[in-house]
């Protein structure tokens, strides 16, 4: 984090922890700050830039502008997804937002096929400052509005705030100064949860094929471009009907699970894994990656037995 941003985070009475950011009073009301520390930022420029990321990515570069975001996996040959991110694009360059637990690997598989290419990574983490905002009406999923050096990402009623420190500080005293109140880090990655964003981890990394995590509903996957690794399986699972397995929303109580951790049906047996788990009061939420019911009925526990709830996917981005 960058430290100008993080001196003034502690100036507005924040707590950190080894992962999460709190605060000692609880926000009240739905106009709430998110300050933001679990993503990394990875710059990819230079003339070659879009050439390279059209060839390893399941979006299409081309869809991209300064009012177009979208989500994006890269996989591996086997159209296994190793990390999934949003891709903004600022003037020259394409800044990726990655869970900051992957942002190497994806620095490191994007190198791989630089080759002779004139093209430049940058860990641009500790350069800019995010945080997340909620807003008083939706907007069109992955618009982009960018002014004043402030890249302002709409995720339907959230917007996602990309700036160099101190123009974020400037914005966030705006919103201050109009009722705005901040909250935990952790209650923004609850509303990724229930939204359906897919993000990935270590344990998670090349575990589905997107479509197992609805990334093709989600708009991050574009099957007019042309070929990206991974791209035959994906295409493949595409036209020769949907994937068997898919992402459900579910609850349950006691302590987090693991990611990727075993998903059983009634009679004991493996169906699927967990994709990410977050804390919501006493209970659980979780993104689970199961096999598809055909009646969509589903009797599902953990590892250890505990029972799962599987919850209405009404306010996923996808719409189940």
């Amino acid at each position: 984090m960058n430290p100008i941003w993080q001196n003034f985070l502690h100036s507005a009475h924040a707590e950190f922890t080894a992962t999460d950011i709190t605060f000692p009073i609880r926000s009240q009301g739905r106009q709430c700050l998110y300050p933001l520390a679990h993503f990394g930022i990875l710059t990819v420029g230079g003339k070659d830039a879009a050439t390279l990321l059209q060839g390893q990515i399941t979006c299409n570069i081309n869809d991209l502008s300064e009012t177009q975001s979208s989500l994006a996996a890269i996989c591996n040959p086997k159209g296994r997804a190793i990390a999934t991110f949003l891709i903004v694009r600022q003037a020259d360059v394409f800044h990726l937002l990655v869970p900051l637990t992957l942002l190497d690997t994806l620095k490191k598989r994007l190198s791989l096929f630089v080759l002779r290419s004139s093209v430049t990574f940058t860990d641009h983490t500790e350069h800019y400052a995010l945080f997340g905002a909620d807003t008083d009406t939706a907007a069109p999923w992955l618009a982009t509005h960018q002014a004043d050096g402030v890249c302002q990402i709409q995720l339907d009623n959230r917007v996602l705030i990309l700036a160099a420190p101190e123009a974020a500080i400037a914005c966030w005293t705006a919103y201050t100064g109009q009722g705005y109140q901040a909250s935990p880090s952790a209650h923004w990655r609850l509303r990724d949860l229930y939204y359906g964003l897919p993000w990935l981890s270590p344990a998670t990394s090349e575990a589905f094929v997107p479509q197992m995590f609805h990334l093709d509903k989600l708009g991050g996957i574009s099957f007019k471009k042309g070929c990206y690794t991974g791209q035959e399986i994906i295409a493949r699972t595409h036209y020769l009907g949907k994937s068997k397995r898919g992402m459900l929303l579910a609850e349950s109580h006691g302590n987090l699970p693991e990611p990727n951790s075993a998903v059983l049906n009634s009679a004991g047996e493996t169906v699927g894994q967990v994709l990410a788990a977050q804390a919501d009061g006493a209970v659980c939420k979780l993104l689970v990656v199961v096999q598809l019911s055909e009646m969509g009925a589903y009797q599902l526990t953990l590892a250890d037995g505990r029972l799962m709830a599987v919850m209405p996917s009404d306010g996923m981005a996808w719409r189940g």
